[in-house]
């Protein structure tokens, strides 16, 4: 998938669909990241990257597949995308978070060569439960 020309609006409404344990991120809130000549996004009205690259380094924000699009390959080719356009942004290393509780994408990070490397204690609230872990994974791009 190329860069994204997805609206904020689109990005918001794919976020919503797919985080429903926590607060999802709003078109204004998307709108301010994608103002930033650090971050870009990747993807289409199925599913999103969104990155940001600070000299070496590479951070995953947020990657959402709208639920109507899930289990058919995408998440994986995003993962794919964000990364070639990191390395082609000069980025040698990756870092993301991920909930303790989303077994489905720790296992897509891990498939991807992502280790864990950290753990953020009770960094993800959620509306009806305990805050969450996250774990920090780590990949290097080179």
């Amino acid at each position: 998938m190329a860069s994204s020309a997805l609206p904020p609006h689109e990005m918001a409404r794919i976020h919503a669909a797919a985080f429903t344990q926590s607060r999802p991120w709003s078109a204004a809130e998307f709108a301010d990241l994608l103002n930033s000549p650090l971050i870009f996004a990747v993807g289409d009205a199925r599913a999103f990257a969104l990155v940001r690259v600070i000299a070496d380094e590479a951070e995953l924000l947020t990657i959402a597949t709208d639920p109507l699009h899930q289990r058919q390959g995408l998440g994986r080719i995003i993962m794919g995308a964000w990364q070639d356009q990191a390395r082609a942004r000069g980025a040698e290393d990756a870092l993301l978070e991920v909930a303790a509780d989303n077994t489905p994408a720790q296992a897509l990070y891990l498939s991807d060569g992502f280790a864990s490397c950290g753990r953020r204690t009770g960094y993800y609230s959620r509306k009806t439960a305990p805050s969450v872990d996250a774990i920090v994974m780590r990949k290097a791009l080179r």
